[in-house]
This record gives C-alpha cells, sequence and structure tokens, in this order.
C-alpha cells in the first residue's frame, strides 16, 4: 500500500526521461504526441493497491449509537421507496477501491465516464447520484502488427494484467483475446483535462506508440465545455526496417455498468458520416425507467488509414459472433469487412446477454515512418430524470438537440474539432507551467485535481436563469432600505459584465465581455459533495471549492450564487427528523442558507442533508455573504449584486438571532453547527465567529457599493463591536483558542480558524487583525498542525492540543481535511508566508498523489487520518488548491481594493436604521446595470 520511505524523503521532480527512453521521446515531438514536461506519472505496470477506509473508534463509535440506529432506519425507509439516502456509512460496494484512477473523459454535467491508468473505463455516472465503480472489461483498445514477410506478427489488448479466466479452454469471452502486455516498458502521464500513455516498444519492440486522450473542459467555454465526448488520438511510428501494418481496434460494450448491463433490450448499429468519420451507435435502455443512452465509437478515415466496424458481437458461448471470432478475424485480416456498413441495426440483445460493439483502424507504417489514428467515444443521455419526478434537458441538448443521434453529431464535432481544443487547453495551461517559481508537483496537481469537475457528478442543465422571485410581503420582511446611489453612470457601465482574467506571471488584466453575450444564459449547474455524500451544491463545502468555478467558469459560479440566493429568501414547512438529536423541524427556514440543493429533486427540495438542523448552523450565512461579496468584488457585475442584495441582507439578518448577549458576535449552541458536523463548539469559536466578524466586513462593503447606506452603517457598528470582543474571548497570544468554552478541547489550535481572513484577503477587503496575530497563527498552525503530523508531509491535522498532540475529541478533530489544507495554503500565501504555503499543501499532494503515497490519485478524498486511511473519496472541497491559484494571481479589482478601505468610507450617523421605504438608490442601479429582469425589483409595488 504505501512503501516504507513515504515520510524519509521528498522528490522535486517527475521528468519524463526517468519514464520514458530520451530516443522515443524525440521521437513523439511532433503533434502534441509526446507527453508533457510537467505530469502525474505511472508505469502501467504499477500496482493499484486496494484503499482504506477509516474507522471510528470505541469511545466515538460510543457516541454516535443513537445516531447510528436513526440512519440505519431512515435508510431502510427511504430503501423502501426506491431511493438511495444521501448519507449510507452501512453499504459497501461491491467493487472495492483501489489505487486505479486516472484523467476522466468528456465534458462538465453530461455523464461521465472515468479511465483509470492503465486504460479500464471505470467510475460510470451517466444517471445522476449514481456511480458504477467496476470497470467494463469489454471496452478495450487493442493493436494487431505485422510485417512484411510475415515473421514478426503481435496482437495484444493495450492494458496489461492477467484476465479473470485468461486461458480457459474453450472461453469464447474476453479471455480468449491477447491480454499480452506486460507494463514495464509503458507509461501513463496525465494532465487533466489530457493524458498520454506510451508503449515504449510494447509488444512489439519496433513501433513506439502513444495515446492521446483529450476532453473538451476549456475554461470561459461555455459551450464545448458541455460536450459528452473524449478523442483518443494514437501516434506511430515504425522504427524498423520493414513496412508495418497496424490495426487498431477499440471494443464497446453497449452498458453503463451496473444492473442495465444484462437488462437487455439494447441495439447496435452502424454509421458512416461526413469527413471519414464512422463508427457503431450503441443505443441502451436504462433500468428503472431511467432515460436512454446512445453512445457512439468511431474512427476518422483518411488517405492512409481505412475504417471498417463489427456493429455486433457476443461475450458467451452462442453470441454469433463471439468476442473469441472476433479477436481471430482481427488476428487474420487485421480488419472487418466492408459491407458491415450496410447491416443496418442488429436485432435488441436478451436478458443476460452482453452486446457489444468493435471499431478498427488500419494503416501502413513505412520504416522510419509515423502515422496518426484518431478515434471517437460520444453518450448521450439528453434528459436528466431525477427520482422525485423533475426532469431537464441536458446543456449540450441546446447545440446538439435531443434526438438519440445526437452522439453521432458529438463524435463527429469531437473527431474534427481536437486539435482546436489542444490548442486552446495549452493557451490556458501553459502561463502556469512554464512559471519558475511554482513548484513543479503543483502545476500538474492544480490541474489534476479538476477531475472532480468532471467525475463528480456533475450535471448541467440547459435552463433560463433562475428568477428571484419575491412578493412584496416577503420584500418587506427584508427591511431593506436603498438610498441615493453615489455612483456614476460611467462606474456602473465600467462594472457591467467584467470578468477578470489572470495569468501566472503576475500580469493582471479586466477583459469586458461582448456586450452581446454579458447575460447569456449558461444553464443551471449542480455537483456533488462526493460521491459518497449524494447532496447537490452542497454550500459550506462549496465555500472552499468555489475557487476553481470562480476561475475558470466564472458564469456558472455567478449562477449557483443565485440559486441560493433565491433559496434564502424561500421557505419549505415540510416536516423532516433530524437524526443527531431525533428531534423535528422543518425542511427549510425562511433566512437561513441550506446545507445543499437536494438529492431526489434539487432546486425544488432542498437540505437532503438531515444529520443536524442547519438552519441553526453558524457558517453557512456568513460563507454566504463572503462569497457573494468576492465573486460581486472579482467580477464587478453590478447586475449580480442587485439580484441577490435583498438575500445577503436577509442572511446578515437572520444571524442576529445567535447573538446571545449583545456583544456583536454570534455564539455557537453546544453542538456541532458548522462544516465540522461531529466536532462540538461551545460559545463563541475561532471558525464561526471569524467568519462572522469578515461578513460582517463584505456585507458593509456591498452595501455601500450599492448604494444601502443604512445596511452599511448597520454592519460596521456591529463589526466595531464584535471585533474586540473576538479578540478578547478567544486571542491567548499566539492563536486564536477553538472556542471560548471550558471544553478539554476549548484551547486546541484548530487549521481552519482564519477562514474569514482568508475570504477577507481573497476579496480585497481590510485585514479582520493586525499582522501580528494574522502571522502568529499561521506560524502556530504550520509549526504544530503541519510540520507535527509526520514532518509536514501529510498535510493539516484539524485540530492540535498545545502540548502538540493531536485533539482525538471526535473523529474530525483529527482528521487531515485535503481541501482545508489546500485553504489553509491560500491563507499562508495571502499573508505572504508563501515557502510555508507550499511546504503544507506539498503534504497533501506526498499522501494523496505522489507514488509513494495512499494511492487517491484522481479521487481525492474528504480526508484521511494520521495512518492514512481515507473518508469519503472523490469528494468536492480539494478544488480548493484553486484559492492557492487565486492567492497568487489576484485580480486586478481585488488588488486594487486595500488601497481604499471602504470601511473607513462608511461614516456612522448619530441615528442609524435599517428600514426605509426608499429604494432609489438600488432601482437607478439595477436600471443602469440592465438587470430588472432577474432582480427583486421586478414585481409590482
Amino acid at each position: 500500500m504505501v512503501s516504507g520511505h513515504l515520510f524519509h524523503c521528498r522528490k522535486n521532480s517527475w521528468p519524463p526521461e526517468e519514464y520514458i527512453n530520451r530516443n522515443t521521446l524525440q521521437l513523439f515531438d511532433f503533434d502534441s504526441a509526446a507527453p508533457p514536461e510537467h505530469a502525474w506519472r505511472r508505469k502501467l505496470n504499477s500496482n493499484a493497491n486496494l484503499l482504506r477506509e477509516f474507522s471510528v473508534t470505541f469511545r466515538e463509535a460510543i457516541k454516535m449509537v443513537r445516531l447510528g440506529i436513526r440512519l440505519w432506519s431512515y435508510i431502510r425507509e427511504e430503501a423502501s421507496h426506491g431511493r438511495k439516502a444521501p448519507i449510507d456509512p452501512f453499504t459497501r460496494e461491491s467493487c472495492k477501491p483501489s489505487a486505479a484512477q486516472g484523467v476522466p473523459l468528456g465534458g462538465m454535467g453530461s455523464g461521465s465516464i472515468s479511465r483509470g491508468f492503465r486504460g479500464e473505463f471505470r467510475q460510470w455516472q451517466i444517471i445522476p447520484g449514481i456511480c458504477e465503480g467496476s470497470p467494463v472489461m469489454a471496452n478495450q483498445f487493442s493493436i494487431f502488427i505485422s510485417r512484411d514477410g510475415g515473421n514478426k506478427n503481435y496482437a495484444s489488448v493495450l492494458a496489461p494484467g492477467q484476465h479473470e479466466g485468461l486461458g480457459k479452454v474453450g472461453d469464447q469471452g474476453i479471455s480468449s483475446w491477447g491480454w499480452n502486455l506486460g507494463g514495464q516498458h509503458s507509461t501513463y502521464h496525465a494532465l487533466f483535462p489530457r493524458a498520454w500513455t506510451v508503449y515504449d516498444g510494447e509488444p512489439d519492440p519496433e513501433l513506439k506508440i502513444s495515446c492521446r486522450q483529450i476532453s473538451p473542459f476549456i475554461p470561459h467555454n461555455y459551450r464545448e465545455s458541455s460536450l459528452p465526448t473524449a478523442v483518443f488520438v494514437y501516434t506511430l511510428v515504425n522504427t524498423g526496417k520493414e513496412r508495418a501494418k497496424v490495426s487498431l481496434l477499440f471494443t464497446w460494450a453497449n452498458s453503463i455498468g451496473g444492473i442495465s448491463h444484462l437488462s437487455g433490450d439494447h441495439v447496435n448499429e452502424p454509421f458512416i458520416g461526413e469527413d471519414g468519420v464512422s463508427g457503431v451507435l450503441l443505443h441502451h435502455k436504462t433500468a428503472k425507467g431511467n432515460p436512454p443512452v446512445t453512445f457512439a465509437v468511431a474512427a476518422c478515415e483518411t488517405q492512409n488509414v481505412s475504417v471498417t466496424v463489427l456493429p455486433c458481437f457476443g461475450l458467451s458461448e452462442g453470441s454469433s459472433p463471439t468476442a473469441k471470432e472476433m479477436w481471430d478475424k482481427m488476428v487474420q485480416d487485421g480488419q472487418f469487412d466492408r459491407e458491415n456498413f450496410n447491416s443496418g441495426p442488429c436485432m435488441s440483445s436478451s436478458p443476460g446477454e452482453t452486446l457489444c460493439a468493435a471499431v478498427s483502424a488500419s494503416a501502413w507504417v513505412e520504416p522510419h515512418g509515423k502515422c496518426t489514428i484518431a478515434f471517437g467515444l460520444s453518450w448521450s443521455s439528453p434528459k436528466v430524470k431525477f427520482l422525485k419526478g423533475s426532469s431537464y434537458h441536458r446543456r449540450y441538448t441546446k447545440f446538439y438537440g435531443t434526438s438519440e443521434r445526437a452522439a453521432q453529431d458529438l463524435v463527429h464535432h469531437a473527431l474534427t474539432n481536437y486539435k482546436r481544443w489542444e490548442e486552446d487547453i495549452e493557451k490556458w495551461q501553459n502561463p502556469i507551467l512554464k512559471d519558475e517559481k511554482l513548484p513543479e508537483w503543483y502545476k500538474f496537481t492544480l490541474f489534476n485535481e479538476l477531475y472532480f469537475l468532471v467525475a463528480g457528478g456533475t450535471v448541467w442543465i440547459d435552463s433560463p436563469l433562475p428568477v428571484t422571485n419575491i412578493n412584496e410581503n416577503q420584500r418587506q420582511l427584508t427591511n431593506v432600505e436603498y438610498t441615493d446611489v453615489k455612483v456614476t453612470e460611467a462606474e456602473v457601465n465600467n462594472k457591467q459584465g467584467t470578468v477578470v482574467e489572470h495569468t501566472a506571471t503576475g500580469h493582471h488584466r479586466s477583459v469586458k465581455l461582448d456586450p452581446q453575450n454579458d447575460y447569456e444564459d449558461v444553464g443551471r449547474f449542480l455537483y456533488l459533495e462526493g460521491v459518497e455524500y449524494i447532496m447537490w451544491n452542497t454550500y459550506d463545502v462549496h465555500f472552499y471549492a468555489s475557487f476553481a468555478l470562480l476561475e475558470l467558469f466564472p458564469k456558472i459560479e455567478l449562477n449557483i450564487q443565485r440559486d441560493f440566493a433565491k433559496a434564502v429568501l424561500s421557505e419549505d414547512g415540510r416536516k423532516v427528523k433530524f437524526l443527531a438529536e431525533g428531534n423535528w423541524g422543518i425542511r427549510k427556514v425562511r433566512g437561513a442558507v441550506p446545507h445543499d440543493l437536494g438529492t431526489h429533486d434539487p432546486w425544488n427540495e432542498m437540505n437532503a442533508y438531515n444529520i443536524h438542523d442547519t438552519s441553526k448552523w453558524k457558517d453557512l450565512n456568513p460563507k454566504f455573504v463572503l462569497q457573494v461579496y468576492r465573486d460581486f468584488s472579482a467580477t464587478g457585475d453590478m447586475a449580480f449584486g442587485v439580484d441577490v442584495w435583498p438575500a445577503v441582507r436577509a442572511a446578515m439578518e437572520y444571524m442576529e438571532q445567535f447573538d446571545r448577549d449583545n456583544d456583536g458576535l454570534i455564539e455557537n449552541d453546544g453542538f456541532p453547527d458548522q462544516t465540522y458536523d461531529a466536532w462540538t463548539v461551545h460559545g463563541v469559536s475561532a471558525y464561526c465567529g471569524c467568519l462572522w466578524l469578515a461578513a460582517l466586513q463584505a456585507a458593509a462593503a456591498m452595501a455601500f457599493q450599492l448604494g444601502d447606506k443604512a445596511f452599511a452603517e448597520w454592519c460596521k457598528t456591529k463589526y466595531l463591536k464584535a471585533k474586540p470582543a473576538f479578540e478578547e474571548k478567544l486571542w491567548n497570544g499566539s492563536y486564536f483558542n477553538y472556542d471560548s468554552g471550558s471544553s478539554s478541547n476549548s484551547k486546541s489550535i484548530q487549521a481552519d480558524q482564519l477562514a474569514g481572513q482568508w475570504y477577507t484577503a481573497s476579496s480585497g477587503l481590510p485585514s479582520l487583525f493586525d499582522d501580528f496575530k494574522i502571522q502568529s497563527a499561521l506560524q502556530k498552525i504550520y509549526d504544530f498542525n503541519v510540520m507535527k503530523v509526520k514532518g509536514g508531509q501529510m498535510g493539516a491535522v484539524n485540530g492540535m492540543h498545545p502540548s502538540g498532540k493531536v485533539d482525538e475529541s471526535c473523529m474530525q478533530s483529527r482528521e487531515i481535511w485535503t481541501g482545508v489544507t489546500y485553504g489553509v495554503a491560500a491563507t499562508m500565501i495571502l499573508a505572504g508566508k508563501e515557502k510555508e504555503a507550499f511546504t503544507t499543501a506539498e503534504g497533501i499532494f506526498i499522501a494523496g498523489w505522489s507514488e509513494e503515497g495512499y494511492g487517491y490519485g484522481f479521487q481525492t478524498p474528504e480526508g484521511w487520518t494520521m495512518d492514512g486511511h481515507f473518508r469519503s473519496l472523490i469528494y468536492m472541497r480539494p478544488l480548493s488548491i484553486w484559492a492557492m491559484q487565486w492567492a497568487l494571481n489576484l485580480p486586478k479589482a481585488i488588488l486594487e481594493a486595500p488601497t481604499i478601505n471602504i470601511m473607513d468610507r462608511i461614516h456612522l450617523s448619530s441615528f442609524s436604521s435599517r428600514s426605509s421605504q426608499n429604494e432609489s438608490g438600488v432601482r437607478k442601479i439595477a436600471t443602469k446595470a440592465k438587470c430588472f429582469g432577474n432582480s427583486v425589483f421586478n414585481c409590482a409595488c
């Protein structure tokens, strides 16, 4: 699992020359065939060990026994209705997780298929909320080589390993194929969204092969990045003295994994398309009434490349033809019959039968010659259907329609446009990859952590922007006062529709969007908290992950915030039982930010999380305000600011009830009422209190910019009262205590204690505390939470006693959370502690991603224990590594913001009231920003 020297060495470079012969690299030095200088690398014969899951201690189990009983009962109740509970720690998947993952396929939100570094297609997430982890082993690339003279012939699946049943006499399935690749001379190189597999003389010593996997993940491109398709470009170099006929074979099962694999009624049919793109369509009928899926597997015929197909074959005796007969045909002829293109749709499969298809592409490669062969894969499932009834069309249908034949158009588009994708990807990535100031591990891990935006169960639908629909009574409840706006029309026009781009070289510029596209409908976007925690857009975690979306797809990020703004002002009175205490409450309280947008009917039935009553959590509302202000200040989108402002006010006002002693601070209520939902908090806490201080400052700044003078004054008054109270209650001379209570861990050093300061600095607001306190607290975290854990090579443990002993008061206090560690590192960068920041974050790479680590590449978990046991693989929060990049290259608008301390510009009047009927100020802003259609003011007065 983990070699003994994990914590005894630190590697700084992974040059491709260590994995591939230098001469081979030179042969591939054209057409992007060679793997990049910076990438995550593995040999194909590397051992993909099983991963070890965490377990609770006896003391923790005793504490959670009542919760466990209630959760078990709830899971069974949901199962009786045919639904999966969002959190189910009792059920284990049949396919045990292993260190075998690689770069997933496709764009965002249209269903995803992951691919292991050894070539297997796995982690099927075509149906929302369902992840089928087991690989479909019939899905393979294979190669057949014959040379002039006929004395050198090779046939092999291009994947290593001993397949189950290999060599079984009379087997008619895939075990009869040639599984001849050892993998010792073949390597995998990952730099999301691309991956390279190089076969350096395997299986033919005189043929060098590079396979380049490309998916359309292109920042700021809201069309291509939604497409469910991928391309595999094979580059062949013949180093021998004889001409070689090379046939590549792509086989694909009519399956999405899981129970519909053998359910029957699946149909395949061949097609010949334009521009030489030919292949097979595989029409898949899913189980349990889920929408159908159509795959297209294809290759591109050129002057030198001939494409043939076998539309149907089976894996068992009695199939016609069988997998063995298909293989034997390729060994003998290197291609299929051309007449197969005229065969039409095959008969639908019977229950229990696996239906497969094959596409072959053949070419002659001259001695010392080169050849390129491109295959494409697409999958079209245009309709998203959630279990409780709501259905939507996926984003890509806006461009390709809802026909089952869209898969053919998608694969054609991929095979004729992948070179342009690569140009855009390289233009995006090169400034970071070529920045010599950045550590090598950081460069490729930064991009590879983005795998989650494809493989994190994402759903991207084609839908109009959510409209904030609030009636007059609701609007009066917010008690909003709008006064005259001290912003000129020119300033409004300058802010409208501006999106900030960054480069790794330290240059900053604002890019004015095309006015015709400023309010382009980019649809609505969902992603899971994790494949084991099935809740959409979990907000306390999005707080960490959202930097990636803001940096790369800002319009999606703004729409997520609009969804939550609408949710803040809504209420759902349906009764819910909260499992931690067994008490009842309502599903959604007005003014409270929801924990998530739901599971089985997102947007319509929120708060699938039911462990605690999250309307009493202390971090969600401040996190909403902080994210909104960060996005508002970074994009300068005044229309967005006006849209969400009523929700910001309501969220702040809602929190007043938690200030029990009128000191301006919110207090925690003696249960885990924040994102650390097993870690009890008493009184004022460093985490929630710091978030609250930051939210007061952010809300004041936003109110000032939108002209809501009275609310700006209210927030500043609260802030000036709360800040000294916070410091008095928690500052101990070197860091902020965990909380102001008297429990055994109240003086613990929490890694995340400066979360509010992190957002303050990320948004261009004045620091919450003097520099000494910030530097001292960060140094304490670095010295204790980071360096006292295996010498800093595992990340930052959540809680540490000042004695240097890990806080083991609960399961979460003793864990290392990957996304929190990245967030702490970003805070350090913003405070000028870059060396400590990269050392802190490198612990996540060493333990999680490095070859000597625990094997969590492309499945980064929520966290791990001190001995490396994981909890919740494929998790959202580690996207916060993009907060580090944000900190390294702050947008111009934020860089310039601290030169004008906006809090100093808010003058407190002798009489301050939050209530007024004068809306003229924000109405004026709304008019100039042309945003009436989406704002709260679009209602009868």
